[in-house]
């Protein structure tokens, strides 16, 4: 099958390199020069596990395909997938203009029926603004004889493991129109993803709006898990309970489950934080308050700080003099992606209370020094006691502290003997809870982790 997806952002470019490993033609659109001069010169300008070699493997196929050629992406793809953009605007909504542009591109050029499938996160009523922008379009070219049939095809992609969530997936929504055209629509799609449908039936048709509304459901609900794990933990610290131990006794309640119960530092990204917005803002514009997402989001930007107020309750306000080793950046394991990530908040905080900090992150540290870079910029001469350092030992030499922020795996199992040798004192700052309290205390570490009673070496 011929498909354009309009985008080359994380959405878009893991759905076409992963529509041409299943055999499809993909023409993949986006208007930024510089990234797709990036991507034909065999480059990938995001982190994603496995994504360099499909790109490379079907490049050299022929089957994919990076223009900034508008005309030529609509002539190309029966279906055309927009995958672009939705940043929260400044009341929280979500941004339609991408959206609405790349419709309006598609009514501009087409000179035959297609299918539109929205794969962006957008609020309900976008399929409809997307089909009213096309025949706008088509109205003012004088072919109001063509249409296009819109659908709705949320991802569910987790960054760090969005191959294969996209070739693996637990379930393929797909929300089409009434009648002839929804019919059409639905089973072009149901043949595009019958590759990945052989196992077991893993999609699930639905009509556009409610397709729109399940994407910002299931990320809503997974925010909330994180949200309240976190206030559990927090409450665990003041009464000196392990949350661990909590965590694991409440997810074998298989009505429960483990996913998304671990405490931390907050969640960051791109997805769950504009999420949670846009869908708070839709219920307020329809004249309804959604509570306890509000309270998600509250208790989400406090949790970025709990990790400070831990380091600040054991060595004081003032951390001048004071010098930090940062293990993780990203706001997750295995993505570069640093947009909403805690250490952004941690690292800002230490350097305006007089510390020198020392990062080190496995495959983030160029977007990092570009996301510090705009943090920073309204504290004069603070970058200069940010340090970008090699690897994760060499961030610890002559540190104070280490502060971990991101659980990656190179992280889990370190050399303690080492971390303790590099270290000016072995004091541990754990945000994602790596190690066990009592083996810490018996390595000779003061360890301090999120809703775990601190042991101090005897």
């Amino acid at each position: 099958m011929n498909i354009t997806v309009i985008g080359t952002g994380y959405v878009g470019l893991v759905t076409g390199a992963c529509l041409a490993e299943l055999g499809n033609k993909v023409f993949c659109l986006d208007v930024d020069r510089n990234k797709i001069e990036i991507l034909n010169s065999g480059g990938v300008p995001i982190y994603e596990p496995g994504l360099k070699e499909i790109i490379a493997r079907n490049r050299a196929s022929g089957r994919l395909i990076f223009s900034t050629d508008v005309a030529a992406s609509v002539a190309h793809g029966e279906v055309q997938f927009i995958a672009v953009g939705t940043p929260p605007d400044e009341d929280g909504s979500a941004d339609l203009q991408y959206v609405v542009a790349a419709a309006r591109n598609i009514g501009r050029h087409m000179e035959r029926n297609c299918i539109v499938v929205d794969k962006s996160t957008v609020p309900v009523g976008t399929g409809e603004k997307v089909k009213a922008a096309i025949r706008a379009e088509l109205e003012a070219r004088g072919r109001g004889e063509l249409d296009a049939m819109i659908v709705s095809n949320p991802e569910f992609l987790k960054e760090g493991a969005a191959v294969e969530d996209f070739m693996r997936p637990d379930r393929i929504v797909i929300g089409v129109e009434e009648g002839a055209a929804g019919a059409e629509a639905r089973e072009v799609m149901r043949e595009l993803y019958a590759p990945l449908n052989r196992n077991h039936e893993r999609i699930l048709y639905m009509d556009v709006k409610s397709a729109e509304f399940t994407k910002y459901a299931a990320n809503a609900m997974l925010a909330t898990r994180i949200s309240f794990m976190n206030e559990l933990a927090n409450l665990a610290d003041r009464l000196g309970v392990d949350i661990e131990h909590v965590r694991k006794g409440i997810g074998s309640d298989p009505r429960i489950g483990f996913s998304f119960l671990y405490a931390g530092t907050g969640y960051g990204g791109s997805c769950f934080p504009k999420d949670v917005q846009a869908l708070a803002r839709t219920a307020s514009e329809h004249g309804q308050e959604l509570e306890i997402l509000g309270s998600v989001e509250s208790v989400n930007d406090k949790q970025k700080q709990v990790l400070l107020k831990k380091i600040v309750a054991r060595l004081g306000e003032d951390l001048s003099g004071k010098t930090f080793a940062v293990w993780g950046l990203a706001f997750k394991p295995n993505t570069d992606d640093m947009r909403a990530a805690p250490s952004r908040v941690i690292v800002r905080e230490l350097l305006q209370r007089g510390a020198k900090v020392q990062v080190y992150d496995p495959v983030a540290m160029e977007e990092a020094r570009h996301a510090f870079a705009l943090d920073l910029a309204d504290l004069p001469g603070k970058e200069a006691d940010l340090h970008y350092a090699g690897g994760a030992m060499e961030a610890l030499e002559g540190a104070d502290a280490v502060v971990i922020v991101t659980e990656w795996k190179s992280f889990k199992s370190p050399d303690f003997a080492a971390v303790k040798a590099a270290l000016k004192e072995p004091l541990v700052f754990d945000g994602r809870n790596l190690f066990e309290p009592v083996t810490m205390a018996r390595l000779g570490v003061e360890y301090h982790a999120i809703g775990r009673p601190s042991k101090r070496p005897k």
